[in-house]
């Protein structure tokens, strides 16, 4: 098989996290960083001894060598480097969301449709071996007919005023930030399990510092927790720190959730309870290798992740046999090995979230954000 070559854009958390995994993925050699800042892309580059390091992601699209771009940068960003790197004929996968406002995800995904390059959003928490079970299960029939879907996405990496984020700024991340950045993840999730749609929600965010103290220093994710005596900038916030949200799943189910980033305590906590009448099913990301398995008439049960145990179609997602657990890296590995395979064999199937997907939940997202503004219901569209 041809080795591909591929490029990462972003030097910040995410960026090093699909740099890891991507070392994992068979075939693939990153041959190019590019950040804001040639300092920065050359210390990641360096790192990761990758051959080149570049400051503008316009000369990397040059390369004609390059098959693929990872966009790992903040939200703002995504929908002009992903169709830049689209009209240059290079496979995109991109960090969700796929941009910043419904009309932008419109013409990527309708672009994407017309190029005959592969196209990806990073909802990698799908690739979780159990969740794939929950999946599985509910296409064999176990669940029976979906009746309620439930859960949260909690983390508290944003509970203090002096907690910093590029995300923080409407700027950088567009008008949302808790439902666009975890939010998202549970919603596609739940859609993905059940093969359901949200047909109508109400929604209400909140804002629970309307300030924040912005260090006069670049603060990468989730390094910023504790209060420093530095110098900052207190500066107004019009993003959301909690949603809240019900809504009509399909004809018939009915569903409710909440995502925060300030629950103290809670690092990663995304949970997802789905009831059928037959019978339901609830995980946690904080404990991703047990599957919960719920009765009427008989003992749950708690299963943990087997690949050998597990239904055939999941079994895939797991390479690691029982009692070795299989986390949030992996699930980025899953992901980016279908998506090369893909590109290496034109004829398959593409096994991943693409641009419409992305336009998907854009448009559950702008439903929120009118839902909570008007307080009412409304139909995501």
């Amino acid at each position: 098989m041809r080795r591909l070559k591929t490029a990462v854009i972003g030097t910040g958390f995410m960026g090093r996290v699909h740099l890891e995994a991507l070392r994992r993925v068979e075939h693939v050699d990153v041959i190019a960083v590019v950040g804001r800042r040639m300092e920065s892309a050359k210390k990641l580059a360096e790192l990761y001894d990758v051959p080149t390091a570049l400051d503008d992601y316009s000369e990397l699209l040059k390369n004609t060598d390059l098959d693929a771009v990872h966009i790992c940068t903040p939200n703002a960003s995504h929908y002009p480097m992903a169709k830049a790197a689209i009209l240059a004929g290079k496979h995109v996968l991109c960090e969700k969301p796929v941009a910043i406002s419904t009309k932008e995800a419109e013409e990527l995904s309708a672009l994407a449709a017309s190029a005959e390059v592969r196209n990806c959003v990073c909802h990698n928490l799908r690739y979780y071996p159990m969740v794939q079970q929950m999946r599985r299960m509910r296409e064999d029939g176990d669940l029976g007919q979906i009746l309620v879907a439930q859960g949260s996405y909690s983390q508290d990496w944003m509970l203090y005023d002096t907690d910093w984020n590029w995300r923080v700024d409407e700027a950088a991340s567009g008008r949302s930030r808790v439902m666009a950045d975890i939010g998202s993840h549970w919603f596609d999730m739940v859609e993905h399990i059940t093969g359901l749609h949200v047909e109508s929600l109400c929604a209400d965010l909140q804002i629970f510092h309307s300030t924040r103290k912005r260090p006069k220093r670049s603060v990468e994710s989730f390094t910023g927790k504790l209060p420093t005596a530095e110098d900052v900038d207190e500066v107004s916030v019009a993003t959301e720190d909690f949603g809240a949200v019900i809504f009509r799943l399909g004809k018939s189910a009915r569903g409710a959730m909440t995502a925060s980033q300030v629950s103290a305590g809670r690092k990663n906590g995304l949970s997802v309870e789905i009831y059928g009448t037959k019978a339901s099913v609830s995980w946690n990301q904080e404990r991703p290798d047990e599957l919960w398995i719920g009765n009427r008439n008989m003992p749950n049960q708690i299963i943990v992740k087997d690949p050998s145990l597990l239904l055939p179609a999941a079994g895939g997602y797991a390479d690691l046999p029982g009692g070795h657990s299989e986390g949030y890296d992996d699930t980025f590995k899953q992901l980016f090995r279908r998506f090369y395979v893909s590109i290496s064999d034109t004829s398959s199937r593409a096994e991943y979230p693409q641009m419409i997907d992305g336009l998907r939940q854009m448009q559950i997202l702008d439903a929120e954000l009118r839902s909570s503004q008007s307080r009412t219901w409304v139909n995501p569209r």
